[in-house]
This record gives C-alpha cells, sequence and structure tokens, in this order.
C-alpha cells in the first residue's frame, strides 16, 4: 500500500526543502509514500487568483496526509482556511536540543499542544467609530478535546507525565477561566499524569530560565503561537522545528519559520524542519494505520538528522556552512 501524500511546494525557499524532503522520503520510505506536488500560497494567488485554489483542497482533502512547505503573505488564506476547513484542531510542536546545536540548554524536550480552530485567529474582527475590536472565542468542546490530546500525549511520551495549562485566567477570567477549568476537568481522568497551572507570561521566562522542566505544555491559539516559537528558539532555531496539524480523520504536517524570501534560491536554507516534519508525519500514518514501516522510517529520518548535525555538517543559521543539497545528501546516506 503507498500512501497518497500531498505536498504544498509553498513560496520563497518552499520549493527546495520540499526538493530536500522528497529526496529523503524516496529514501526512507522508497514506494511506500506518493507525493503529489501541489501549489498554494503567492505564487498561486498570482497564477490563478487564488491562494488555495481549489483543486488544491480537493487534492489535500482527498490524500492521507498533507506535507506543507511554507507560504508567503498568503499564509493566513492557506494554512488558517486549512485548519478550519478540515478542523485540525491540534496544533503540535515539540522542541528539542539536539548535540551540536546552539541551544540554552541540552536537555530541552518538550510539546506544545494548542488549539488550533478558535481565539483571537478566527478573525472576527471590525472597525467602530474610533476603535478596533477583536472577539476572542474560547468554547467548552474545543477546550475539552485540546485537552485530552495534551494528557494523551504526555501519558504516550512517558517521562515526566506532565501537563502544564497554560493561560491568563487571572485576568481575562471568563475565556481563560473556561478554558482552565477544562483542563482540570480533564486531568480528573488521567490519575497518572500531574495537571500544573501556569500563567502565561510565567511560561514565557521559564521557557528560557527553566526550559527543561517542561513535558506538555497545553494552551491557547494565540498564546501557543507565540511559545511556540520561543520554545524552538530556545532548542536551537526556527530552522530545526516541526509542527502538525491534527484531526480526528485528517492531518496536515509543516515547519514553523516563515518562507525567508531573503534567502530563496540561494542554496543555503536550512531543510532540516521540513525533514523532522516529514518524520512526524511519518509517525502519524503509523498510528493511524499500525503501520511499522512508517513508524521504521520516521525514527531513522530524526536519528540520520541528528547524527549529522551532532558531526558538525550544518547549514548557516544553525552555525555551519553546509548548502541545503549538501545537508540533504548527508542525512540521506545515515538514512
Amino acid at each position: 500500500m503507498a500512501y497518497s501524500i500531498s505536498l504544498i511546494t509553498g513560496d520563497g525557499i518552499g520549493p527546495e526543502i520540499s526538493e530536500a524532503a522528497s529526496i529523503l522520503l524516496d529514501v526512507a520510505c522508497g514506494p511506500l509514500v506518493s507525493l503529489t506536488p501541489l501549489r498554494a500560497g503567492d505564487a498561486a494567488l498570482a497564477e490563478t487568483g487564488h491562494p488555495l485554489p481549489q483543486d488544491t483542497l480537493d487534492a489535500v482533502r482527498s490524500s492521507d496526509a498533507c506535507l506543507k512547505a511554507p507560504v508567503g503573505e498568503s499564509a493566513a488564506d492557506v494554512i488558517v482556511r486549512l485548519r478550519l476547513i478540515m478542523d485540525l484542531y491540534a496544533n503540535i510542536r515539540p522542541a528539542k536540543s539536539y548535540p551540536g546545536l546552539p541551544s540554552l540548554r541540552d536537555d530541552i524536550d518538550m510539546v506544545i499542544v494548542r488549539e488550533n480552530t478558535e481565539d483571537l485567529y478566527t478573525g472576527a474582527e471590525f472597525e467602530l467609530d474610533d476603535m478596533a475590536v477583536a472577539l476572542r472565542v474560547i468554547s467548552k468542546r474545543n477546550s475539552e478535546r485540546i485537552a485530552r490530546y495534551a494528557f494523551e500525549t504526555a501519558r504516550r511520551r512517558g517521562g515526566k507525565m506532565l501537563v502544564t495549562c497554560v493561560h491568563k485566567a487571572n485576568v481575562m477570567r471568563v475565556t481563560d477561566g473556561l478554558f482552565s477549568r477544562e483542563c482540570a476537568r480533564v486531568a480528573a481522568g488521567y490519575p497518572d499524569v500531574r495537571l500544573e497551572q501556569m500563567y502565561v507570561d510565567a511560561c514565557a521566562m521559564n521557557l528560557i530560565r527553566r526550559p527543561e522542566r517542561f513535558d506538555v505544555i497545553v494552551t491557547t491559539n494565540l498564546f501557543g503561537d507565540i511559545l511556540s516559537d520561543e520554545s524552538s528558539q530556545a532548542a536551537g532555531g526556527l530552522g530545526m522545528a516541526p509542527c502538525a496539524n491534527i484531526g480526528a480523520h485528517s492531518a496536515l504536517f509543516e515547519p514553523v519559520h516563515g518562507a525567508a524570501f531573503d534567502i530563496a534560491g540561494r542554496g543555503i536554507a536550512n531543510p532540516a524542519s521540513m525533514m523532522l516534519t516529514s518524520a512526524m508525519m511519518l509517525d502519524w500514518l503509523a498510528s493511524r494505520h499500525g503501520d511499522r514501516r512508517c513508524a521504521d522510517a520516521a525514527s531513522r529520518i530524526e536519528r540520520a538528522v541528528a547524527e549529522t548535525i551532532s558531526a558538525g555538517i550544518k547549514t548557516a543559521d544553525v552555525g555551519g556552512s553546509t548548502t541545503t543539497m549538501g545537508f540533504t545528501r548527508e542525512v540521506a546516506s545515515r538514512v
């Protein structure tokens, strides 16, 4: 069985790191996955008049999973729309330090589980006279299911068995109060996993002061977006940061960083985040279909990336001088 994977090649450095991921998936998986390149983003908007053409949307919805490179200024019309249309309610962003990276500590290993469909990112905002107003929506249903996903993640990871619920309920008593209460209610069903409550400003501080203390952080959409970039930087930079958008029936995987137009076409973009994102996709396919081949390929990709960096073969953003394709060849040779 070959898994059909939609590959949105994106803008800026997107096509370069998409090529790197394609090469690596071919080496690691062979005929196990079949990639279909798709267009979306700024280039698609210029060419077709739509940042997310209907044929791309149809292909993504019918595939087994979607792997997406970063897009440019039209990102909100692509990724936010896909998250809402496909109800990809869980945004999963691991942050892990690897030997050879400029991280704050060498023992960072956490996952941020971010609610992905509501909060201020619904775009419900308007102007009224001389004011601009944004509506923040936090629902019981979405708070409950993201909390449950976080506790399941902590249980699956083992280790610290700790979920940190991050909010600002001392100020936003209604919205964050609801989120905090739902986390506590869900926690009662997981007696083997500890729950702690933490205000978002304290969490931001502790991600710098004591990043090694965290295991699984669960939080709302806006806070999660900000904190996950901070955690990625603490662990070595956005060039190493993978991300998953997961729903009940489908999933989309993308690197955390943007399209980096300033270095596009120069052959120096770091493809590691796209590679680690591909490994996350394979892990999800393994879990969903009970396929050990996918799990094995995911493990080999992550191990090969770590070994390559540990050997001092890195791109410029993490202190090296290797090109995009040079790094790709080195990782592929270790897979």
